[in-house]
Formats: C-alpha cells, structure tokens, sequence
C-alpha cells in the first residue's frame, strides 16, 4: 500500500476538492420544508468515488467536511458549522462519505460499465435511505412523510445523476496519472 503522495495526487485531490465544494453552490431550492436542494453534490461524491482509489476519494470527501465543519461556506448554500452538519438534511452530508467508501469497495479496480453504472445506483441509494433516516429522526416526521420527502422527492434526479458520472469516469480517469504500483513505491521513496 502507498504511503506517500505524489505530487500530482495532491494537486488532483485538491482540485477536486474544490470542484466537490463548489457543487454545493450550484443548486435549485425545492418547495420542502427547512430549504431543501437539488444539487451537484450527490453527482459529484459518485464521481469522485468511482474515478479515485478508496483512499483518496475518503480523503477528499472528509477533507471537504472537515472544512464544512470548522465553518468554511463549503455545504449546501454556503452552509457552514456543526449546526449544519447536525441539522435535519446532515444525515445527507454524513452518507457521503458513507456512500463513498462502499463504493470504493465494491466497484473493482478495472472500470466495467454496467458494473459501475450499478454501484452507482447503490451509492446514491444509500445517501437517500440515511438521509431520509436522518431527516425522519431530526424533523420528527413519520416515515411516510420522511420517504415521501426524503427519498422519493430525489431518488429520480439522482438516479440520472448517478448514471451519468459511472458513464463519465473513463473521461476523468484519463486526468489521473497511469502508474503501475512499482514505479508508485519507486516515487514515494524519492520524496
């Protein structure tokens, strides 16, 4: 396993660090209650999953909240803070990471279309199911109001979202770096 970083690894996952927060920004308010939006993000946390190794999806994902947390205007809005984060909608933001790491597990190494078309599907599943889970438990809803709102109000949009980022992961594989392992190791020694 790496241990270091390469150069271009950071700049990438810094890059796309910047690109995950700016998704927050680029959003349609819904006619829910406590201002729900349909953004990029969800589109964007699938992307990120599906083109960068486990590692540095979590990375860039929990870096992007670490920064949300401590008040950076990086979340929905230009939300910000543990208020945020532990309000009604934060089950969504907390499934990302969630979302990421399954689907980093299971997508395999070697991009296959169907194959990651469906894990995909399942990430964006499971950022609806617990954020729907969340909002049940914070907003006091009952479960039919909860999945009505919560999940069935956005599982469609995300569905396509996610269909579109599993198609688009060749084109965003080319920008990373092809390295065989060895020359990896030869690398991290260097720095």
């Amino acid at each position: 396993m790496k241990k270091a970083f390469t150069t271009v690894e950071l700049v990438m996952m810094a890059m796309f660090t910047a690109i995950l927060c700016a998704s927050a920004y680029l959003s349609i308010p819904t006619p829910l209650p406590n201002a729900a939006h349909i953004t990029l993000l969800n589109f964007m946390i699938i992307l990120i999953a599906l083109v960068f190794e486990l590692r540095d999806s979590t990375i860039i994902i929990a870096l992007w909240m670490i920064m949300g947390a401590i008040g950076v205007p990086v979340f929905i809005g230009g939300g910000a803070g543990l208020g945020y984060l532990f309000g009604v909608f934060g089950g969504y933001t907390f499934s990302f990471i969630i979302a990421s790491i399954v689907v980093g597990l299971i997508k395999g190494k070697k991009y296959k279309r169907l194959k990651y078309t469906i894990v995909a599907i399942i990430g964006v599943v499971i950022i609806d199911i617990v954020g729907m889970i969340w909002w049940k438990f914070n907003g006091n809803l009952t479960w039919k109001v909860a999945f009505l709102s919560g999940f069935v109000a956005f599982i469609p949009l995300d569905l396509v979202k996610a269909v579109i980022a599993a198609q688009l992961v060749p084109l965003f594989k080319r920008l990373l770096p092809e390295k065989d392992d060895k020359e990896a190791n030869e690398q991290a020694k260097e720095a």
